[in-house]
């Protein structure tokens, strides 16, 4: 049950919602970053938290494309989930997320997405709850808007993730091995990653490469 205060709304359209009253003081009190989203996956509604949390206005938040505060990374894994509450196939999910907050600043952390239906049983919107992790608040990536990953630079990353060294990537590539690690040492700059290893989980982590895929992918939406 959600008990810590939090704050307003960005608008109201809890009509046709069954209990509303209940709902806006859950989403009032809760102490989370909370949204709902209408069907087409637009803001509706915001408390406090999650207007600060994403380092929007209220009036730029309202009607804005949840797509639109999301690392472009996790565009696909989100799609499909919130596709199979629209299906009916499942009534909650719980994902991983990578967000575009204040200053455009990467956050990770997990997001619950809900089905809300009517007294008919009729799917009417979402709710979303997004709980950042704070750790990463301190070392956050800054997102480019235009990527910042060439197809050169994607591929190396897909190989490293793999497991393939300097050399083959070398060869494999057409390039010196001294390319290769030119390109590894912008992509660590670039991630706030001190090796290779944190480069891949930082890549896993904000969604560049796709959790669902091996050999390992990078998301297209992500390369320029």
């Amino acid at each position: 049950m959600y008990t810590a205060a939090a704050g307003t709304f960005v608008n109201d359209h809890t009509a046709g919602v069954p209990d509303a009253d209940v709902y806006r003081s859950l989403l009032e009190r809760s102490g989370l970053c909370l949204a709902r989203l209408d069907l087409q996956l637009r803001v509706v509604e915001a408390n406090d938290d999650f207007v600060k949390q994403f380092g929007h206005s209220r009036e730029s938040l309202l009607g804005t494309s949840f797509y639109e505060l999301l690392h472009p990374g996790v565009h696909g894994p989100m799609r499909k989930q919130f596709e199979r509450l629209v299906d009916g196939h499942r009534q909650r999910f719980v994902e991983h997320l990578a967000a575009i907050g204040p200053h455009h600043a990467v956050f990770t952390g997990d997001i619950t997405g809900i089905a809300v239906h009517d007294v008919h049983g009729d799917l009417v919107q979402f709710v979303v709850v997004v709980n950042p992790e704070k750790a990463e608040q301190p070392n956050a990536v800054v997102v480019d808007r235009n990527r910042i990953l060439t197809e050169l630079d994607a591929r190396i990353l897909e190989g490293i993730a793999t497991g393939v060294s300097t050399v083959r990537l070398a060869s494999r590539l057409f390039l010196s091995r001294q390319g290769v690690e030119y390109h590894v040492g912008t992509m660590l700059k670039k991630l706030k990653a001190p090796n290779r290893a944190a480069l891949v989980s930082r890549a896993y982590s904000l969604g560049v490469l796709s959790v669902a895929s091996w050999p390992p992918v990078v998301s297209a939406d992500y390369i320029k």
